[in-house]
């Protein structure tokens, strides 16, 4: 029991001693971070607010104010280390250490997250608009910093990095894409009138964007004379207005009469008549 006591009464000295010598240290410490937690609070709403007043855009804005408050805090917890009588060199070398391994593991999200921040910048697209990159396309649905999201007219969400964003090629054609179609008709056919026909049915149609279609002939072939088309059709509804298109351009043309020939071939024998015993 008395071994007891004194191993109690040895452990109570040592805290009485450690809070006497180090008492103020931890305050000053605790202090030290505490102002660091709060004035990173206001650091960083002052300076999301002052980006937001010079038009910078809300997701660059809240990843810079971020990054200050980081900065502040990690800053205030090395000045409480010290206040500890904590060396801080040890930490700072292990930190940089930490910094390169994660860097190199994190190369293509670094990436990303870089790529990201020239998009905001230099905005060559916005929420809403219709772009084609990497060989897929849809509408911005959302733009972050390492992705962006788009959405085909199957309702399916497509994530792209935003590394291929600056790395390859990216087409913009905004709420429409170009539809190209072509039909043949025979060579005896009214050539003017297929052509002013389905322009109007193009011009017609509630769904293609008020930009004039282009209706002309594409080429001639063996059998036809093909009639190209082009139009712009909105993303979300892309197949449906090409095949109600389609079909209300054949609706015409059987209505007009105008052939669409099938494929013909003249073949010749040219050699000597054999007489028949």
């Amino acid at each position: 029991m008395d071994d007891q006591l004194a191993e109690v009464n040895k452990f109570y000295e040592i805290i009485i001693e450690f809070i006497t010598n180090y008492s103020f240290q931890i305050l000053g410490a605790v202090i030290v971070f505490s102002i660091g937690i709060v004035a990173s609070k206001y650091v960083r709403t002052f300076i999301f607010n002052l980006l937001i007043k010079y038009k910078i855009d809300e997701t660059l804005s809240g990843f810079t104010a971020n990054f200050i408050r980081f900065l502040i805090i990690a800053m205030m917890g090395i000045m409480a280390l010290g206040k500890l009588g904590i060396s801080i060199a040890p930490f700072i070398a292990a930190l940089g250490a930490l910094s390169l391994t994660a860097g190199l593991a994190l190369q293509g999200s670094v990436s990303n997250f870089a790529a990201g921040i020239i998009l905001v910048i230099t905005k060559p697209f916005k929420i809403g608009d219709t772009i084609t990159v990497h060989e897929v396309y849809g509408e911005v649905e959302e733009i972050k910093l390492a992705y962006t999201v788009l959405v085909n007219e199957d309702g399916e969400q497509i994530t792209i990095p935003n590394k291929y964003m600056i790395g390859d090629v990216l087409v913009n054609s905004f709420k429409y894409r170009i539809v190209e179609g072509s039909v043949g008709i025979a060579y005896n056919s009214d050539v003017s009138s297929a052509i002013e026909g389905i322009k109007k049915i193009i011009d017609a149609d509630e769904n293609v964007s008020d930009s004039a279609a282009i209706v002309g002939i594409e080429k001639f072939n063996d059998s036809s004379i093909d009639i190209g088309y082009r139009y712009w059709a909105p993303t979300s509804s892309f197949f449906k207005t090409q095949y109600s298109i389609n079909f209300k351009v054949l609706e015409y043309l059987r209505k007009e009469n105008i052939t669409i020939p099938f494929p013909q071939r003249e073949i010749k024998i040219v050699g000597e008549n054999i007489a028949t015993k």
